[in-house]
């Protein structure tokens, strides 16, 4: 039935603004403003919405996974414009915040609403 449906993920933020200038700017990500939520174009054709929500409490989960060729440069490089990296109790993270016990290696890290992302190494 819904085969032919080009379906698109969202989630919210408490803060629009940030939300816009840390995917944008700090991401790098392609972002447009529409009907007061943020359309986030991802690689490969993608689409996320972001919408505001007053009552708004962060996932606990990840919400996106952004797979990368060099894991070790991407977490340097998002280290340098202030992206900090997630620490978890009982999960083996080197001094980058990486934890590679379990393939493939990945990072986590929160956008300004505290929504859980990830950067994992690619195949």
């Amino acid at each position: 039935m819904l085969r032919d449906s080009h379906a698109f993920s969202g989630f919210s933020t408490n803060d629009l603004a940030a939300a816009k200038d840390f995917y944008g700017r700090v991401l790098g990500l392609d972002v447009t403003e529409e009907h007061g939520m943020l359309n986030l174009r991802l690689a490969g054709g993608g689409r996320v919405i972001v919408y505001p929500k007053p009552d708004h409490v962060p996932a606990t989960f990840t919400i996106l996974n952004f797979p990368v060729d060099d894991l070790e440069m991407t977490v340097d490089n998002l280290a340098s414009v202030g992206v900090r990296f997630e620490r978890y109790d009982g999960l083996v993270q080197d001094e980058r915040g990486i934890a590679r016990q379990y393939p493939p290696p990945i990072a986590w890290f929160t956008d300004p609403a505290g929504n859980i992302l990830s950067v994992i190494q690619a195949d």
